[in-house]
């Protein structure tokens, strides 16, 4: 009789403390990412108390991740692959850095006019991290994910869309602009890019989940 090594682990019981970690690392970037909306649509006065909040998402975040290491590092058998765990984690990562590193650039920069096309780029975020907080608690049992990743991968498309608006926007200045109104433009194509990176992270998160659940089925 051949011995299935992998059923096998499948039958060992497992490590599910990873299953919480996950969930507390989406249910922070739904935290960061409400920030980061509320962020975008204040006025220039009350941003850098919404920068900070979104920063200290990112630090939990990292903590977190911190966390997911070590546990993986010292985890015998894990409840699914180690490069799938490391690549959900990293993925998680990145979406909350990005969303900071945009927090932190309007509020740096000392921008004052935003362009209405970042509403929607957040929105994008707002709703895509709902979606990942309410699927990371199913990579417990696998059940109900594709119409996660499905959602999400549709999320990005609406992204891309708002993205590509914005730098349309941004980049066919009126002629007349000066050299200051040219710096506005690279400072604010930084922002857009940092919430398109958030985007694209998502992508990858749910394409992370998708993987995960084609191996585990």
């Amino acid at each position: 009789m051949e011995y299935n090594l992998r059923m096998a682990f499948r039958l060992t019981p497992h490590e599910r403390g990873f299953y919480p970690l996950f969930t507390r690392a989406a249910e922070n970037i739904v935290r960061a990412a409400d920030d980061l909306a509320a962020l975008v649509a204040a006025p220039p006065s009350e941003r850098a108390e919404l920068a900070r909040r979104v920063k200290d998402a990112e630090n939990a975040g990292d903590e977190v991740t911190h966390e997911i290491m070590v546990k993986l590092n010292k985890t015998f058998v894990t409840p699914f692959d180690r490069e799938d765990i490391y690549r959900l984690t990293s993925s998680l990562d990145d979406v909350i850095d990005a969303m900071e590193e945009a927090a932190d650039r309007i509020v740096l920069y000392r921008l004052v006019d935003l362009p209405s096309g970042m509403k929607v780029q957040t929105d994008v975020l707002q709703r895509a991290a709902a979606a990942t907080a309410e699927a990371m608690p199913r990579l417990a049992t696998m059940g109900k994910l594709q119409e996660y990743w499905v959602h999400v991968n549709s999320l990005e498309d609406e992204g891309d869309v708002a993205y590509r608006a914005l730098l349309e926007e941004l980049l066919c200045p009126p002629r007349d602009v000066d050299a200051a109104g040219v710096l506005t433009t690279l400072k604010l194509k930084e922002v857009i890019d940092s919430l398109e990176e958030a985007a694209d992270a998502f992508e990858t998160v749910a394409n992370t989940v998708e993987s995960i659940a084609v191996k585990e089925s």
